[in-house]
């Protein structure tokens, strides 16, 4: 039996629309918006609210007390579980900077376990490093950086059952832009961080394939006047830049620079979440470090350096249209259809167009979220 969403707007990729109804057809998948009164199946009434699509984390490491290098096929079933009520319903695990054998053992455990989860789906793995420049280490571990080995990626792509989707690497290391074509040669996004580069570094890297900064202004070279840096390339290379909008990472108009710079379409909205993400504040670890959680932010222990975020993506999402700096259809669009886009898995996720799975999300006038739907049932519920 078909069910429809009554609500007073929609927000579509391109347009917001409403009042109306949008259908959950039987196998999960959305049919056609209409306006008028459907005289079949069951109405859900949402006419107090909006309904937007699911929102997609391509940046986070880990949720409620679990990490993705815990190697735990547990601990991915707790982070898939945990993240809806965040709003988001795709997500890419995210690894961090270690042994080459433990990124292999990560890479197996999370293939063999796609499809094993519930809530939030996992589309893909994101490799944050190796291979960086350690003077932009931030809270990765400079011993297990490297040059880009093309051999390394191969295997942990086989070990990962095809499920790598992005790799970060710093342009200015040797092989960088080989490295970076042979990825797209296997359907591989390649994105920039943890990195001194010059601009001219950046722009043979995008040429060869880059196409994301990865959590702008953090973690790389800055803009200078007469050497444009790494930020300097993000503004003006045309690629998606990712932020990191809790507040702490980046000024809200240093966001404001990269969104007017990038486009409402080019903008990505990522967490860069670590275990603690929902867990209030506490003491945690990120990777073979010691976190302190407090005042909204993830600290290293030993320096005081960001380390990840606990930000929600829902809350990047209210921050950006509080600050000003976007509405809530373009808020909405950088945290879904922009990141989903920015790794090629817009086919499945990002959109709430006819023929994709139901996977959505019911907000209030202020962005709250009220409920997160997957496959067209509810998951989560306020």
């Amino acid at each position: 039996m078909t069910t429809y969403l009554y609500a007073k707007q929609f927000y579509f990729t391109d347009e917001v629309k409403g009042p109306g109804y949008l259908p959950v057809l039987e196998d999960g998948k959305l049919g056609h918006y209409q306006t008028e009164q459907p005289t079949d199946g069951e109405i859900l009434d949402y006419s107090a609210y909006s309904v937007a699509p699911g929102l997609v984390d391509t940046h986070i490491h880990g949720f409620m007390g679990h990490d993705v290098m815990d190697n735990s096929a547990e601990g991915l079933r707790v982070i898939s579980d945990g993240l809806p009520s965040c709003g988001v319903t795709s997500y890419l695990p995210t690894t961090l900077t270690a042994q080459r054998e433990l990124l292999n053992a990560v890479c197996e455990t999370i293939g063999q376990n796609v499809d094993k989860v519930s809530g939030a789906k996992i589309q893909g793995i994101f490799l944050e490093g190796p291979f960086f420049n350690e003077t932009y280490k931030g809270a990765q571990n400079p011993s297990y950086m490297s040059d880009p080995v093309i051999a390394y990626l191969d295997e942990w792509q086989e070990k990962a059952q095809g499920w790598v989707k992005k790799i970060a690497l710093a342009p200015e290391r040797d092989g960088a832009v080989d490295f970076i074509k042979h990825a797209k040669s296997k359907d591989i996004y390649s994105a920039i961080a943890h990195t001194d580069a010059t601009y001219e570094d950046c722009r043979q890297a995008v040429e060869a394939g880059a196409n994301i900064f990865v959590h702008t202004y953090n973690g790389m070279r800055g803009l200078h006047h007469r050497e444009p840096g790494v930020v300097g390339s993000a503004l003006t290379l045309g690629q998606y830049d990712e932020l990191i909008c809790d507040g702490h990472h980046v000024h809200p108009v240093s966001a404001k620079i990269v969104m007017q710079a990038a486009g409402p379409d080019k903008t990505v909205l990522i967490t860069d979440c670590m275990r603690a993400g929902g867990m209030g504040e506490c003491e945690s670890t990120l990777g073979e470090f010691d976190v302190i959680v407090e005042g909204g932010t993830a600290r290293l222990k030993h320096n005081g350096s960001l380390a990840g975020s606990v930000l929600e993506l829902i809350t990047a999402v209210q921050n950006v249209v509080k600050w000003g700096n976007a509405t809530p259809a373009e808020a909405l669009r950088m945290a879904s259809l922009n990141p989903a886009a920015s790794v090629g898995i817009d086919d499945r996720c990002g959109k709430i167009d006819p023929g994709y799975p139901a996977d959505l999300i019911i907000l209030d006038d202020d962005l709250n979220l009220q409920a997160t739907y997957i496959d067209g049932k509810a998951y989560f519920q306020k």
